[in-house]
């Protein structure tokens, strides 16, 4: 139960720090998109950073997940194209709807029903993707 809650606490954080830094406004999506602001980029630069110093910590100190395995990171197998292509997928979603997964439930909380169609509709390609991987070069 305490696992729990440590990840609800740490959601709820998230939450905070998405709206308190305006990541979650789809005006100010939609000006990084626009290339209007670097506001946005600076959140994503600023990520890219912790997320890199956070895979190296965990690398050199060998930690270990919450069950005791340790902690792997995989290299991307080529062709990269694939990866290409996923990454402009979720690019025009992004830019269609103004919000990424995290920021969905971020403007959901804030009362943001529409939010609700977005989420199906990532769910609901998350479930197709599901279906047809099989049937997908990888």
């Amino acid at each position: 139960m305490m696992k729990s809650v440590k990840f609800i606490l740490a959601g709820i954080l998230f939450g905070i720090v998405m709206s308190k830094s305006e990541a979650v406004s789809w005006y100010r999506i939609q000006e990084m998109f626009r290339f209007q602001s670097f506001h946005m980029y600076g959140i994503i630069g600023t990520a890219v950073v912790l997320g890199t110093i956070s895979v190296w910590l965990i690398k050199r100190f060998k930690l270990k997940d919450t069950e005791g395995l340790p902690l792997v990171f995989k290299d991307k197998q080529p062709p990269y194209l694939r990866y290409i292509i996923g990454g402009v997928i979720f690019g025009l979603g992004w830019a269609l709807t103004g919000a990424c997964p995290g920021p969905m439930f971020v403007n959901l909380g804030y009362g943001y029903l529409a939010m609700i169609v977005v989420i199906i509709g990532a769910l609901a390609g998350t479930y197709l993707y599901g279906v047809i991987k099989n049937k997908l070069p990888h």
